[in-house]
């Protein structure tokens, strides 16, 4: 997968895990919490995102299968070479995803107004 491609599905992988996360705190209860977190994370995953610790367990994963050949597809394109090359793009983007774009538009809505400025 080139460069761009997964550093973008990692933005906007870690912009819906992220909103799941600020989600959850505004539940009151377990159920408002699992539900509040359902949506987001399935979207994340239908859509085929990149999220950088889920990386961490699905490739080393597949690696496993394709080495006691438990798969009957073609399994070439699984190296570590191929593991290191996704990660380094995943891990960039979902730091940019949640770092960046959720917290700057939090920070646009609930920025406080300076001293001088508030209304009456």
């Amino acid at each position: 997968m080139p460069f761009w491609t997964a550093f973008f599905k990692g933005v906007l992988c870690n912009v819906l895990v992220c909103m799941a996360v600020w989600m959850a705190f505004a539940g009151r209860s377990v159920i408002d919490k699992v539900v509040a977190i359902v949506f987001p994370i399935s979207a994340f995953v239908a859509a085929g995102f990149e999220h950088s610790i889920a990386n961490m367990y699905i490739i080393p994963l597949a690696m496993l299968l394709k080495t006691f050949g438990h798969t009957g597809l073609n399994t070439d394109a699984i190296t570590w070479v191929g593991f290191f090359s996704n990660l380094g793009p995943v891990i960039l983007g979902n730091l940019i995803g949640g770092s960046v774009i959720v917290a700057l538009v939090y920070h646009v809505i609930y920025r406080r107004a300076a001293s001088g400025d508030e209304n009456p």
